[in-house]
């Protein structure tokens, strides 16, 4: 597609969806656009899945128009043009903000929409709806966070062939320096973020993130003199909490600022707002959110290893067979930062992220179960929908598969989940790492630690057959197929 048909593209999805002055953020992540409306009555959601390159829309908290890995970046450039809205940004400036506080067949589509929805709000409950906010922090990071995945991923693998051979070669320190400088300065990034999505000044979030950078400002002092921590009596530590510290104070810095924006006299709010949010906010931040933001990352981090290290392959089997069903209530999105902090090179994993390759398997459990159903089931207009589904879900984009076919069959889901865990049991048995995220499906190859995409594949290949063979016995029900399914 060239770069004309792109820019078309974006000229009609914005016409759909209530044109320039309807928008007020949009975000591009792996496969979508996220686009944050004003008014949704202004949206044409039918005419917006007859887009063609559209491969869905997803109505939740945000309009979601699904494009697929690539595509998604060619759209959102021109789109972001022709809204001037920046990628990742709000059209309303942060002062103003803190004042006012896959491709499937036509069936596939119209059914995935809706049970989709009928699910969500069964399950639309404050949790789902504070992790949607935590991964929104996170999601406009993926760009980068792949990239450095990746950078660092196969630098390492070259210092180690070679020999730390191109060290002193101006291009490739370069190429390294920007792999491991998004992990060193990712808590600023995180506090902007969350700042932003709590609708505070992103800049202020930021500065909050600094804390947790562990840079030692001259002066500081060291050794016998250090300094005393009140409550505790604790040596002071810079750089306490990670990223979980970071998302924290960007979220208590929104907070703070609205409040003291509320009595500060509008002839000092530009002055002296800014400045009482980022002491009396790092004050707090340091006495109290760095002491529960490292408790937090360290309980994270000794669960994950008693479910992958203790447990071993049973933790595999639990955690793939058990993803889909976090998937289908949004409660997945609570692991978006887990995966952040195993993806950090400065972290105990060293940057090797092992839960991801296990969960990337649910995929695979559910393509084999679209197999099986395909295959065993008599039902025309169910095998059509069935197979307009799966080279999406090869590729990584599930979930027409999922809320179109096997979610409501009910049966079919549970057995694709427990085909999915025989993946898992193999990805854990390789010890498959993921040196970035973003992407599942056969693209996961493209993230696999060097020399480990066909131990992937053999996982993936395990979790297809699964998930095929326990359908096959278990999970094809006729009458429900035809009760749902009606041929017409």
């Amino acid at each position: 597609m060239k770069n004309e048909s792109y820019e078309e593209m974006a000229k009609k999805i914005l016409a759909d969806v209530g044109g320039k002055d309807n928008i007020q953020s949009n975000v591009a992540c792996m496969t979508r656009l996220r686009l944050g409306v004003k008014d949704k009555g202004q949206v044409n959601v039918d005419a917006l899945k007859k887009i063609d390159g559209v491969l869905a829309v997803v109505d939740a908290d945000s309009l979601q128009v699904v494009l697929g890995p690539g595509k998604v970046n060619q759209v959102a450039q021109p789109f972001a043009s022709l809204t001037q809205v920046p990628l990742g940004a709000d059209d309303e400036d942060e002062a103003t903000v803190a004042q006012d506080s896959e491709r499937a067949g036509g069936d596939v589509r119209d059914i995935a929409k809706e049970n989709k929805a009928e699910n969500k709000a069964r399950h639309d409950k404050p949790l789902q709806r504070g992790l949607q906010h935590i991964a929104n922090v996170f999601i406009p990071l993926l760009p980068g966070i792949i990239a450095a995945g990746l950078i660092n991923g196969l630098t390492n693998v070259i210092d180690y062939q070679t020999g730390s051979a191109f060290v002193n070669d101006w291009w490739y320190m370069t190429i390294k320096t920007l792999g491991w400088g998004l992990f060193t300065f990712l808590p600023i990034f995180v506090g902007m973020n969350a700042a932003r999505e709590f609708h505070g000044s992103a800049i202020l979030g930021g500065l909050g993130g600094t804390l947790c950078l562990g840079v030692v400002v001259p002066g500081f002092p060291l050794g016998s003199q250090a300094i005393t921590m009140p409550l505790t009596n604790t040596p002071y530590v810079v750089g306490v909490g990670g990223l979980l510290t970071a998302l924290f104070m960007g979220i208590f810095f929104a907070w703070l600022e609205k409040q003291i924006r509320r009595w500060m006299p509008t002839v000092l709010d530009t002055f002296f707002t800014p400045l009482l949010t980022v002491i009396i906010g790092a004050l707090v931040a340091v006495v109290f959110l760095q002491p529960v933001g490292s408790w937090l990352t360290n309980a994270i981090y000794l669960v994950m290893d008693f479910v992958y290290g203790k447990l071993s392959v049973f933790g595999g089997f639990i955690l793939s067979s058990t993803f889909l069903g976090l998937v289908s209530v949004g409660l997945h999105q609570a692991l978006t930062p887990i995966h952040v902090l195993l993806n950090d090179p400065t972290g105990p994993t060293h940057g090797i992220n092992y839960l991801l390759p296990i969960l990337m398997m649910a995929g695979g459990g559910q393509v084999g179960a679209g197999f099986a159903l395909y295959f065993k089931s008599k039902n025309a207009r169910f095998r059509k929908m069935v197979m307009s589904s799966i080279p999406v879900a090869i590729l990584g984009i599930g979930e027409p598969l999922m809320y179109a076919v096997t979610l409501p069959l009910g049966r079919s889901f549970l057995t694709a989940c427990i085909g999915a865990g025989f993946g898992g049991v193999v990805a854990s048995l390789f010890h498959l790492g993921a040196v970035s995220q973003g992407v599942s499906g056969l693209f996961g190859l493209l993230i696999m630690q060097p020399g480990q995409q066909l131990s992937y594949l053999l996982a993936m290949a395990v979790a297809y057959l699964g998930g095929f063979v326990v359908t096959w016995f278990f999970g094809v029900d006729e009458g429900r197929i035809d009760e749902i399914y009606p041929e017409q």
